[in-house]
């Protein structure tokens, strides 16, 4: 029973003798002398009081005689107590020979009744119970010169809710108070007055304590005494020394107690290991009665150095509250545990020593972080978790998209109340001491270089942390290097570069390096720095790392799941098919049913992570932080390629040094694919977020690496930087151009360097390496004219263009070349399409068809139609585009080197439009393959248009023996004129080039006519024509030089021995032109005089 909550037995009636005692006495056996004098000797010692060595203790030795003698035996003295107290307690102590004490009216016979020779009965807690008291109808007021002794009585009684006064059942309040019988006898024996005083309280807690029921935590009866006298001592009023000096002194006492009940339970006979722990009371509000308060914190905090069992007792605390709540969710009651945590970064060394414990790091594998390791499981808690999900959206198949935004919502600010207390645990431990923030940055990077598996093709969930735990640690992170980026960047020169070569803490020896293999890697790294990096660089690094194997990885897992998802709602489609087909068979039906459920369960799973990712992913002040990260890291990674002190508000020049710094291409690769794919998802889903926090960092980051590509080894982490820019043309709210489409029309630096940047790599992407490469290249170029368009407004690119043709000639025709290969296949591979796609509609159509044959047309339809959009979409690209060119610079479109080929793919494309195939080309909704003959046809009429002043372009359309018709450009003329596509100037224009058109072509044929029976030698052993410039190949073959120009424009190899070769290889054949030469003088004077014989002839 709890002494504080002592039942009251009912009085006996009127004139009925008081019923005897029990002869037994019902308090618990005390410890044997010995151990009870080794426990005591030890509590002695951590409460600083040393007791006398001549004397026993008074609460072991019973006295053998009363008054004097009692009196005699020397009391323990408060180690607090000053010398004169001491002193004044000792000499009233002596002179206390006896003491009388009147019962109270009605009370049972005392001990005054006795025989001098017998020793008093204790009294049994039954016993006082029995006796009603002394009711407690107010609260007593004591008088203002209450001796100290009664005040000192009266606040004991009240904070630890005891009585030595057989009568006093009951406080002044009304709290009952616990008897305590051999106290009460002792102070008789002593002939000292039934009142609780500072010399005899340790006892009287003793004893208090020993009769608190075993079934109980003890430290329910010493915390809430600690709590009433810590109270009593802040509401004392005026200058009180002597009661400010009791008050200390049990609040002293009654703490040393409370760690004594957890440390030394024996000592109360209380152990019990279910107890002894503060595990409850830590778990429970500061404020509330029974948790621990703040002031009990400070306290212990203050006697760290007189009591070294403080800090293990609440380490060992709160290491049993990380383990319990390792085997919690978000579903749980989870909070009290992280605020326990919360409460112990207020006082570093608790910190300190729970960085110092073994299990602050003691994980053996990724998964294992997360749960047996001491902040682990704080931040293992996300609505990622699995089971937390499906509440978040619950039933996912059926939910509305309001409904799944609403969740989001939420899920965001639950996520981010909780990374806000994460964030301010870890800044406390960082804050704590020089090896709490050493442990911390090793934890952090031990999570890092065990879960690289998390960027892998196929992720196994057993091998690596979860995807809620990393963007936890991504967060707080992100929230660390915060203090260090301010928008000047004036802290980004303290990142060092050589990190990785001062004995760093991350692992990048198996990651791909931007520009480096393995073994340069390892060399370089090999050379170790001395000296130690700053917190600054410690940080970023980690925060690069955490971005790569955090939030990036959730992101990869996002578009993986909207991929299984696509694969788990065909399958269930096609399960559901088969449900008719097993109406008459029940068994095979339930088997169905069941097959159908497994899936539908599997499906919805998927569904709840992939919008549990996206909320988590779409969170704005998350994605803000995320991204003023990512530009210190695009103006750090500009600084060491440039190897210059580059920021925003300065020059940057290009081309980069030829020769690259190891530092810059020994880096991890992710340094760069972060800040390409962080900025294209906010780009693409976000993009209110990127409007405050883009400069122009990213602009130069991407035009840098594009002009320098060989700085980077990667082609598909060049082809994203493309991408990004790409991206950043999109409308966007007011920006019509994007958000990047102003900083690339009309900064400095894009309008010195971006054009040429986007050309060059418009030429590299014809290879990349990859196994994809020759459809890739299609994207990328389909989104570098995007950009072209988007800055084409400003004249200055267009001086440019004209510039480069002129300046960079083999360039500049490089570029031509490729953008004509792609007009060619695109145009060729688009429209071919669509005869397929008419036949197929046709087909269709036909009602005979078996279901069979349908399905299978059907299907191929689907893909027929497939391909015709995409190559649609780079046809009206690629065609508007060398329309935009063509109208710009028709002189650099007229080359020798690329006029031919120029010409023969638009009159093959011509006569696909307008001539007698041009049929087949009707199809069925053609709006929806981007499919429009009227804007088309148009175009490449414009094309002709733009380079009609040019005779070598004419020439060379009339030389086109495969193509060229008149009957074909006429028809070409009568489509536009019917349809109204053009206006009546261009129309005229277009007949008046036609003509041209049709007067070469008539001497063109008469010089085919003229030297057709060229000696084989002359021709060209590839194009079948006559040379007019032959030179020699590496391969010692001889060819036109026009012939080998246009091979090397596509591949830079020896057409015969696939050699790599440039055209400053080829050697003249001198000889032979000059015989060709004279062989057509002399074909000629031979034409002109058989011409003037035939002429003669007619006369006559």
């Amino acid at each position: 029973m709890d002494p504080n909550e002592q039942p009251v037995e009912p009085e006996p009636p009127a004139g009925q003798a008081t019923p005897p005692a029990p002869p037994a006495q019902t308090t618990p056996d005390a410890p044997d002398e010995e151990t009870m004098a080794q426990i005591r000797q030890r509590r002695m010692a951590k409460l600083g009081v040393v007791p006398s060595s001549s004397v026993a203790s008074p609460i072991l030795a019973k006295p053998e005689t009363s008054g004097a003698a009692a009196g005699a035996a020397a009391a323990v003295t408060p180690s607090s107590s000053k010398a004169t107290d001491q002193g004044r307690i000792e000499a009233e102590k002596g002179k206390r020979t006896q003491i009388t004490i009147s019962p109270a009216p009605g009370a049972p016979k005392s001990v005054a009744g006795t025989t001098s020779g017998e020793l008093p009965r204790k009294r049994q807690v039954s016993e006082i119970d029995d006796y009603p008291g002394t009711p407690p109808p107010r609260k007593h007021t004591p008088a203002k010169d209450e001796p100290i002794e009664d005040y000192t009585n009266r606040l004991l009684e009240t904070v630890f809710r005891i009585s030595v006064e057989p009568s006093r059942t009951a406080d002044s309040i009304g709290h009952k108070l616990t008897f305590l019988p051999t106290l009460s006898e002792d102070l008789a024996n002593d002939g000292l007055p039934l009142k609780l005083s500072l010399d005899r309280v340790e006892e009287a807690i003793m004893e208090g304590a020993t009769a608190f029921p075993r079934d109980k935590p003890l430290f329910d009866y010493l915390l809430p005494c600690w709590k009433r006298v810590t109270r009593a001592l802040k509401v004392l009023r005026g200058p009180a020394p002597q009661k400010e000096e009791i008050l200390k002194e049990a609040k002293r006492l009654c703490f040393s107690n409370c760690i004594f009940a957890l440390t030394m339970p024996e000592l109360f006979k209380h152990p019990n290991p279910h107890h002894d722990t503060l595990v409850p009371y830590v778990l429970r509000q500061v404020e509330s009665e029974d948790g621990l308060c703040m002031d009990f914190f400070t306290e212990a905090m203050g006697r760290l150095d007189d009591d070294d069992s403080i800090v293990p007792l609440f380490t060992r605390a709160m290491v049993d509250i990380s383990s319990k709540l390792s085997t919690l969710s978000m579903n749980d009651e989870y909070k009290s545990y992280v605020n326990a945590l919360t409460t112990y970064s207020r006082f570093p060394p608790l910190l300190r020593a729970l960085a110092e414990h073994p299990s602050f790091q003691m994980a053996q594998s990724a998964p294992g972080i997360e749960k047996n390791t001491l902040l682990g499981p704080f931040f293992r808690l996300s609505p990622l978790q699995p089971e937390v999900t499906t509440v978040f959206f619950a039933g996912p198949r059926t939910m509305e998209k309001g409904s799944v935004q609403t969740s989001q919502t939420a899920l965001q600010m639950s996520l981010s109340a909780h990374q806000t207390d994460l964030r301010t645990i870890i800044n406390a431990f960082i804050r704590a001491s020089p090896e709490a923030k050493n442990r911390v940055l090793d934890w952090f990077a031990y999570i890092m270089n065990v879960n690289h598996k998390r960027r892998a093709l196929q992720v196994d969930p057993r091998e690596v942390s979860s995807d809620g735990f990393m963007m936890n640690v991504t967060v707080v992170l992100d929230f660390l290097c915060e203090p260090f980026m301010d928008n000047a960047f004036s802290k980004v020169g303290r990142i060092d570069v050589n990190y990785f070569r001062r004995s760093p803490r991350l692992d990048i020896k198996e990651e791909t390096k931007l520009n480096a293999d393995q073994s340069e890697s390892d060399e370089f790294y090999a050379t170790k720095i001395d000296g130690e990096s700053n917190f600054i660089t410690e940080v970023f690094f980690l925060t690069l790392a955490a971005h790569h194997y955090g939030s990036e990885a959730a992101n990869s897992k996002m578009k993986n799941l909207e991929k299984d998802i696509k694969f788990y709602e065909k399958n269930l489609a096609m399960i559901e098919a088969e449900r008719p087909k097993l109406a008459n068979r029940p068994d095979q039906l339930r088997i169905l049913e069941q097959t159908l459920q497994r899936h539908t369960a599997v499906l919805e799973r998927a569904m709840a992570l992939r919008f549990a990712i996206e909320g988590v992913l779409l969170d704005q002040k998350m994605q803000s932080r995320s991204l003023q990260f990512m530009r210190y890291v695009t103006v750090w990674l500009l600084r060491v390629a440039s190897q210059t002190e580059y920021t925003p508000d300065k020059p940057l020049r290009l081309p980069l040094p030829a020769s690259q710094p190891k530092a810059f291409s020994c880096l991890p690769e992710y340094a760069l694919q972060d800040i390409v794919d962080n900025f294209k998802f906010v780009f693409r889903y976000i993009p209110q977020v990127i409007i405050s926090a883009v400069g122009d960092e990213i602009v130069a980051l991407c035009i840098t690496f594009l002009e320098s590509s060989e700085y980077v080894r990667n082609p598909y982490l060049k082809s994203s930087l493309v991408s990004l820019l790409f991206h950043g043309t999109w409308p966007a709210y007011h920006l019509s151009k994007g958000i990047l489409g102003d900083l690339m029309t009309n900064t400095r630096f894009a309008n010195d360097y971006l054009l040429h940047a986007i050309m060059k790599f418009y030429i590299e992407c014809e290879s990349t390496g990859a196994s994809s490469q020759f459809y890739d290249k299609f994207n990328i170029r389909y989104e570098i004219f995007q950009i072209i368009k988007c800055i084409w407004v400003n004249d200055v690119y267009k001086n440019e263009l004209v510039q480069s043709s002129k300046t960079n000639r083999s360039f500049f025709v490089r570029f031509v070349n490729m953008l004509m290969n792609d007009a060619t296949y695109v145009l060729d591979e688009g429209l071919s399409k669509f005869p397929k796609i008419h036949d197929m509609q046709m087909k269709l159509k036909d009602r005979t068809l078996s279901q069979q044959d349908r399905e299978k047309i059907e299907e191929e339809l689907r893909t027929a139609e497939g391909q015709a959009t995409s190559f649609m979409q780079l046809v009206n690209e690629t065609v508007g585009m060398m329309k935009l060119f063509t109208t710009t610079l028709s002189e650099a479109f007229t080359m020798p080197e690329i006029v031919h080929r120029l010409a023969g793919m638009l009159d093959y494309n011509l006569e696909i439009l307008t001539g007698p195939k041009s049929k087949s080309l009707k199809v069925e909704n053609a709006d929806k393959y981007f499919f429009n003959p009227r804007t088309l046809l148009p175009e490449i009429v414009d094309i002709y248009l733009n380079l009609g002043s040019s005779s070598a372009f004419i020439e060379a359309v009339a030389a086109d023996g495969r193509s060229y018709k008149p009957s074909t450009m006429a028809s070409a003329g009568q489509i536009l004129r019917g349809k109204q596509m053009k206006e009546l100037p261009e129309l005229l224009a277009w007949d008046a080039l036609c003509k041209k058109f049709e007067a070469a072509k008539e001497i063109i044929d008469q010089a085919d006519i003229d030297f057709d029976d060229a000696p084989p030698e002359f021709e060209d052993p590839i194009m079948g024509m006559l040379m007019t410039d032959p030179v020699i190949l590496p391969s010692k073959h001889v060819v036109d030089r026009s012939t080998i120009v246009q091979h090397l424009l596509s591949d830079p190899k020896d057409p015969y021995t696939r050699q790599p070769m440039t055209i400053e290889d080829v050697v003249p054949d001198t000889a032979l032109r000059s015989q060709i030469e004279a062989w057509k003088l002399e074909r000629t004077a031979e034409l002109r005089a058989k011409a003037a014989g035939d002429a003669m002839d007619t006369t006559e």
